[in-house]
């Protein structure tokens, strides 16, 4: 089988390539620009998800695809992905689709297009993300500081290695189609918490500056849209029962737990020194 990979040098996308090659699949790596230090056999190519055109030589053969929600023509990806004779998609969406759709209305128009489809489809919807700490690398590889807002408020983030664990099992086995998997961390844990375990991996202390709500959403606006920054702020500040919920899915589909914020570090905190 053939399966594309689409933000193939993401923090998903990345762990995504190597699980579908221990697997034994064929794969192609895509991105804007080609991708270096891919796995032996991996084919690199360079699309864009904004312009669906640039798909089409991409997919040509292709089984599956692994789907990002990017660009703003959903239906014309997913047309390119069937003329390429794509029979399955997993989406990566996200846990705000589900809890917070007028802030995530981009995701949720993906997700529609996907599910109203003639593709087998499975959709991923996890909370955030473990890696979402590398914004906080620069500040403490030079400050030993870490600036964040909600201080206190935990929520069960997901190494995103579990995410493309779960998306490797989807597009490679049998049982997921038509099934939506809500993907969380095995824990609660808080911006505070996560800068001390960050100064317990390098031996020293990290110190935590808690950020107002505004000053959070001005640097926020530098790189999200303002409906995005708003839901997100919403759900680090006000989180509702669904979000601080820890799901059972990735245990259900991978057969093992999922990572902890420890683990994820471990094998990123050179990321910090």
């Amino acid at each position: 089988m053939m399966i594309v990979v689409m933000g193939a040098a993401g923090n998903v996308g990345r762990p995504l390539v190597d699980a579908l090659v221990a697997a034994g699949e064929t794969v192609t790596a895509v991105g804007r620009r080609p991708i270096d230090g891919l796995p032996e056999g991996v084919v690199s190519r360079a699309a864009d998800l904004a312009d669906p055109q640039t798909l089409r030589p991409v997919l040509d053969g292709a089984d599956a695809l692994f789907l990002l929600v990017a660009g703003d023509d959903a239906h014309g990806i997913l047309d390119a992905a069937k003329a390429g004779g794509v029979r399955r998609v997993v989406l990566l969406s996200t846990q705000g689709a589900g809890t917070r759709p007028e802030s995530y209305r981009h995701a949720g128009a993906f997700e529609e297009a996907v599910t109203g489809s003639e593709l087998a489809w499975t959709v991923l919807r996890p909370g955030g993300f473990d890696s979402n700490a590398y914004a906080w690398a620069p500040g403490v590889r030079a400050q030993r500081t870490v600036a964040a807002p909600f201080g206190d408020v935990g929520l069960p983030s997901i190494d995103p290695a579990d995410i493309a664990d779960v998306a490797a099992v989807a597009l490679c086995g049998e049982g997921h189609a038509g099934r939506v998997y809500e993907l969380t961390g095995p824990a609660l844990t808080t911006p505070r918490q996560r800068a001390e375990a960050i100064g317990v991996a390098l031996g020293e202390p990290v110190r935590f500056v808690e950020q107002s709500r505004d000053e959070a959403r001005a640097q926020m606006l530098r790189f999200m849209p303002e409906p995005v920054v708003e839901g997100t702020l919403a759900i680090l500040g006000e989180p509702t029962d669904a979000e601080q919920r820890i799901s059972p899915d990735v245990e259900r589909v991978l057969g093992c737990a999922p990572r902890s914020f420890a683990d994820w570090l471990g094998r990123h905190v050179d990321a910090f020194r």
